[in-house]
C-alpha cells in the first residue's frame, strides 16, 4: 500500500473541514492554533498512516492541501 503524507498551506486554509471527512483514514484533525485569517487548520495526527489517496486535497475548494506520495524501494535498491 502507498503511504504518503498531507500537507498544509495554513495560511491560506478557511477551517471548512472538508479535508477531515473525506479522510478514509481518519487521521486528519483540527488544531486549536488560528491562522492569521483566524480560521483553525487541520493537521495530520496518524501520518503512518496516510494512504496518500489525495481525497482530503481534491476536496479543498482552495489547493490547500498537497499530498507528498512516497517512493517505494524495491529490494536490492537503496543505501549499500
Amino acid at each position: 500500500m502507498a503511504k504518503g503524507k498531507p500537507e498544509f498551506d495554513i495560511e491560506r486554509c478557511k477551517g471548512c473541514e472538508l479535508c477531515i471527512g473525506a479522510c478514509p483514514e481518519h487521521i486528519l484533525a483540527m488544531t486549536e492554533i488560528y491562522n492569521s485569517q483566524g480560521h483553525r487548520y487541520p493537521e495530520c495526527i496518524d501520518p503512518d498512516k496516510c494512504t496518500a489517496c489525495t481525497f482530503c486535497a481534491i476536496i479543498c475548494p482552495d489547493l490547500v492541501v498537497r499530498v507528498w506520495k512516497y517512493r517505494k524501494e524495491t529490494v536490492g535498491e537503496g543505501k549499500k
